[in-house]
């Protein structure tokens, strides 16, 4: 077990140097390096691997699910502790924003590959979230044997809940959509949260650029 979490680890790391270059090449207004010089980003905090070859942004990662080497899915309060606890300075997040005014961590436009439930993503509440199991579709073997199923239920985060546990550590949140009605809600709770030093916006770039022009101190990149 301490050589496969040994190995984990490592992964981890070197994915996070690689997440963390990506997104200084391809951001201008990232260009002055962040207090401190080079530092670790965890790409969704801690998730399973996945067979890579062929992806497209279609493609249902979970299905394709490499053998489980820990017990960590990405996106999940546990997989963030993980990272930072691996030696991540800085994870990334996807966040949808839900029908009834809140903002969920999760990564899917819609909830089928992952759950057991169906449909857009951000027309649940947080609510239908949260009662989904995100365990429910990973597998390793074409659909043999599903290892996670079961053991997701009420595991998908609200943004608020991912900011106030762990207060003092920087999240890169990515928006995964491109409607900037999104964004002024988002600048609310963040600002609600205190945490405008706390956080960068990476995604769609009309949210995205609306939340750099509302909150210039914060560090902003689109797709």
């Amino acid at each position: 077990m301490k050589k496969r979490f040994r190995r984990l680890k490592i992964a981890a790391v070197v994915a996070g140097v690689f997440v963390f270059l990506v997104y200084l090449n391809n951001a201008s207004s990232l260009a002055d390096p962040l207090p401190g010089g080079p530092f670790l980003v965890a790409h969704r905090a801690l998730g399973q691997g996945f067979e890579r070859e062929g992806l497209t942004n279609k493609t249902c990662t979970a299905a394709r699910m490499l053998p489980p080497e820990h017990e960590f899915l990405e996106n999940t309060m546990a997989s963030i502790a993980a990272a930072f606890d691996f030696g991540a300075e800085t994870i990334e997040i996807d966040i949808h924003p839900t029908v009834d005014g809140r903002f969920a961590v999760f990564h899917d436009w819609t909830v089928d590959c992952r759950t057991d439930g169906s449909g857009v993503t951000r027309e649940h509440t947080l609510e239908a979230l949260q009662k989904l199991d995100a365990g429910y579709g990973y597998t390793a073997d074409g659909g043999e044997t599903f290892p996670f199923r079961g053991r997701g239920v009420g595991l998908i985060p609200a943004l608020e809940e991912v900011l106030t546990t762990f207060p003092d550590r920087y999240f890169i949140l990515d928006v995964k959509g491109n409607d900037p009605s999104e964004a002024p809600k988002l600048a609310e709770r963040i600002t609600a949260l205190d945490r405008t030093g706390g956080v960068g916006f990476v995604g769609g770039p009309r949210p995205v650029d609306w939340l750099h022009e509302v909150l210039p101190d914060v560090r902003t990149v689109n797709r």
